[in-house]
């Protein structure tokens, strides 16, 4: 039998699935003892070049409450020509299409290799993308001039069939007519005007005119984007739409001394959502909102124009003191359900040396799946490249994005769906497989996913429903299976299923096989994104007690150790790394926002609860690796003891890519020793970090701040900040002269951190 390692490796490449335990206790009371929740990270379109999609529908279950998919863990008589659902047992024949099938001739979904497979749908005409332009006009010159640059480069990254609109603000908003010829046409909307959904349709001709006594009527959907000057293929408007943008003036109203200009972000968006809800409903669509400041006037205002008052602070909202937070919050989540409802996604591009306002609109993202990227301008490399990488193409040349998703879970009868975690948005669809025990997005068995990348992973939260006295017997195994259906980014229709199977085990008598199937990386994942999830509700420190408290059962749990002897702790091998990574997610931004703007906090747990198993592990434990003359680049300790004065250390948190060069290494190289003919191992040594950090910066999405720095330098403590301080001004002498970086920080290191929890753990009284 292969390792629990190989065997959890091959599911997820298979699959794109992780599970917290591989095998599952067969009752509820042993579940809740296990701590972390039977849960998994999950990767709906993960890219699998060896998976073509077949071109027929899926075949169902007939039972009206389950309707499940045909999978291999169905049994088969294949003479008889009849199935039996393996999450409801009801037997089914197999259509007339399927005559010809027998134990040689099986279809697809019936082989083992296909635990997860795609679909394509034939129904239905197919639907353009739509990518709708929504553009700040208060910016500086030269980073309007940057922004209007990489809109214009985005039309040739276009399919020339997709759909494209543009809206800009200021102080007024301005919905430009694509189709008129040889003259710039639009319509004019006041800043501060809240208006209706009918109403926006009504003013730009999405209704059919009211006659007398009788309300305007919506145009059919095919009519209302026929006439619709706003939303144009693009190889008609191409270049007219260039010319448009090539024009564009920065907001003309003046701005007093003083004053900040005056920014009606949350009109221009709800226009643009009105706009596509009157011509698009429940088709993909994109609005790509870019802004360089904070939204100061209208509906969803989020600080005043007067410069003397500073943006809200996390110290202004703990003392109740930021006055536009809750209407602005609740005005931005009731357009972020509007969109969601029809499929439509949003992403924000912001970029401004002070906060613009994302702790307010970020449910707009979260809600839809839409990107949300930060950076100090629009003429930034940064900016340039991450909004370049958003039209990337797979190995099939088409884009890696997929619209108007939905996620069906559904279970075998000892499991329920406590919820989910991750961009998407409860469809509230009851069913005998949601469980009362909300965890994340719950009470339903449905999310819309509005967009979704081949990166997009969602935790899934379950619970083991059957009672200690009645246990699952022996040898039986749960199933999940997970039903995605979206539009791909070529216009078809797809559907994807991925169905899993986990042996039962009773916990008193296996308890070693359930410890050894832990998976330590998955849980600290779902562990983190709970986390994550309570700290938007909930005060900081409450989350750090409730995260102490997990970590501390589970150690008294698998923990091997004499009562009251905190020398004699030991975890296993698969749960040895587990503690650590609770140690530094404790310090991680996703959890203290010390140090970091309400911004940057939401920008952080923003991209934390959508990426994928590696990339979120990295952000809360950055990766670190070492550079010396001795050999090869290794990755080392993420602690103050691997900062010595002949290496060269690189560091990846995610959201930063780091080059720190040590004391000796940085005297050598402002000597510029790396010059001289006779130091070309110098040289060479000093340019294989850039290289390694340089394929990283080519692939990473949002692109990563590159930083470069030294011994003493100032960006340093991008470095110092990560590390675990072993070595602090507290203790420096303890150690003796040991080599490594004491840190001035009155944190605790990791050693003390364990201390303390073998202490919790072993205490008799706990």
């Amino acid at each position: 039998m292969s390792t629990y390692q190989e065997f959890i490796q091959q599911n997820e490449d298979c699959d794109g699935i992780r599970c917290s335990w591989n095998l599952w206790p067969s009752s509820r009371l042993e579940a809740t003892r296990l701590v972390v929740p039977v849960s998994c990270l999950y990767t709906p379109l993960k890219e699998r070049p060896d998976l073509p999609p077949v071109q027929y529908e899926p075949v169902l279950c007939s039972r009206a409450n389950c309707k499940a998919v045909l999978n291999p863990l169905c049994q088969v008589d294949f003479r008889a020509k009849i199935w039996a659902c393996n999450f409801c047992f009801q037997r089914n024949s197999f259509p007339p299409s399927y005559a010809g099938i027998s134990e040689v001739n099986q279809p697809a979904e019936l082989m083992p290799q296909f635990s997860t497979i795609e679909y394509i749908v034939q129904r239905g005409p197919p639907n353009p993308l739509i990518f709708l332009y929504v553009v700040d006009t208060c910016q500086e010159e030269e980073d309007l001039q940057a922004l209007k640059e990489s809109l214009q480069m985005s039309l040739s990254l276009l399919p020339p069939n997709a759909l494209v609109g543009l809206i800009t603000f200021g102080r007024m908003i301005q919905i430009h007519e694509l189709s008129c010829e040889g003259m710039a046409k639009s319509f004019v909307f006041r800043g501060t005007k809240e208006l209706m959904p009918k109403q926006i349709q009504e003013m730009l001709g999405l209704m059919k005119p009211a006659t007398s006594g009788q309300q305007g009527k919506p145009l059919a959907p095919h009519d209302a984007a026929a006439s619709c000057r706003f939303l144009q293929p693009v190889q008609a408007v191409d270049m007219n739409l260039t010319d448009l943008l090539g024009e564009l003036q920065r907001d003309p109203w003046p701005v007093p001394q003083g004053k900040r200009p005056l920014r009606s972000t949350g009109i221009a968006l709800s226009i643009a959502i009105g706009l596509l809800e009157g011509t698009f409903p429940n088709t993909g669509a994109r609005v790509m909102l870019f802004t360089g400041g904070p939204p100061t006037q209208g509906p969803g205002m989020v600080v005043g124009d007067e410069l003397k008052t500073p943006i809200r602070s996390w110290h202004d909202i703990q003392k109740d003191n930021a006055h536009h937070l809750k209407k602005a919050t609740k005005y931005y989540e009731a357009l972020a359900n509007r969109a969601a409802v029809n499929g439509h996604s949003i992403d924000i591009y912001a970029c401004a040396l002070d906060q613009t306002g994302l702790l307010e609109m970020k449910c707009l993202s979260n809600l839809t799946g839409g990107h949300i990227v930060m950076g100090d301008s629009f003429n930034t490399s940064l900016f340039k490249q991450t909004f370049q990488r958003v039209f990337s193409k797979d190995y099939n040349g088409e884009f890696r994005m997929a619209f108007g998703g939905t996620l069906e879970v559904k279970t075998s009868r000892e499991l329920k769906v406590s919820g989910a975690i991750g961009p998407c948005v409860s469809l509230n669809t009851k069913g005998p497989c949601v469980s009362d025990n909300e965890m994340g997005v719950g009470g339903t068995c449905q999310w819309k996913i509005c967009s979704l990348t081949p990166a997009t992973t969602l935790a899934l939260y379950f619970e083991v429903v059957n009672q200690h006295n009645a246990p699952v017997p022996q040898g039986g195994r749960g199933a999940i299976q997970f039903v995605t259906q979206y539009q791909h980014s070529n216009t078809q229709r797809r559907i994807r299923v991925t169905t899993i199977a986990r042996n039962w085990a009773d916990a008193q008598s296996q308890i070693q096989h359930i410890e050894s199937s832990f998976d330590q990386e998955a849980s600290t994942v779902l562990m983190a994104r709970l986390g994550v999830f309570k700290a938007e509700s909930e005060e900081g420190p409450d989350v750090l007690r409730w995260l102490d408290r997990q970590l501390i059962r589970l150690c008294q749990k698998f923990g091997q150790f004499n009562k009251d002897d905190p020398n004699s702790f030991k975890l296993s091998e698969s749960l040895s790394l587990y503690p650590q990574f609770m140690f530094h997610l404790r310090r991680s931004p996703f959890l203290q926002v010390f140090n970091n703007s309400p911004d940057e906090s939401s920008y952080y747990r923003h991209h934390f609860v959508r990426q994928d198993l590696t990339q979120s592990l990295i952000m809360i434990q950055p990766i670190l690796y070492s550079y010396s003359f001795y050999g090869p680049p290794e990755p080392v300790l993420l602690d103050s003891s691997s900062i010595l004065p002949d290496r060269i250390l690189l560091m990846d948190t995610f959201f930063q890519l780091v080059i720190y060069h040590g004391e000796t290494i940085a005297q050598w190289r402002k000597s510029g020793y790396q010059e001289m003919a006779e130091y070309e191992n110098f040289k060479q040594l000093l340019q294989a970090p850039l290289d390694d950090a340089q394929e990283i910066l080519q692939t990473r999405f949002p692109m990563p701040r590159y930083i470069d720095t030294e011994y003493g330098g100032s960006q340093a403590r991008f470095l110092l900040s990560k590390v675990n301080p072993s070595q602090t001004h507290n203790n420096l002498y303890a150690w003796g002269q040991e080599s490594g970086a004491p840190i001035l920080t009155d944190d605790v290191s990791l050693q003390v951190f364990m201390d303390h929890l073998k202490k919790l753990a072993v205490s008799s009284s706990a």
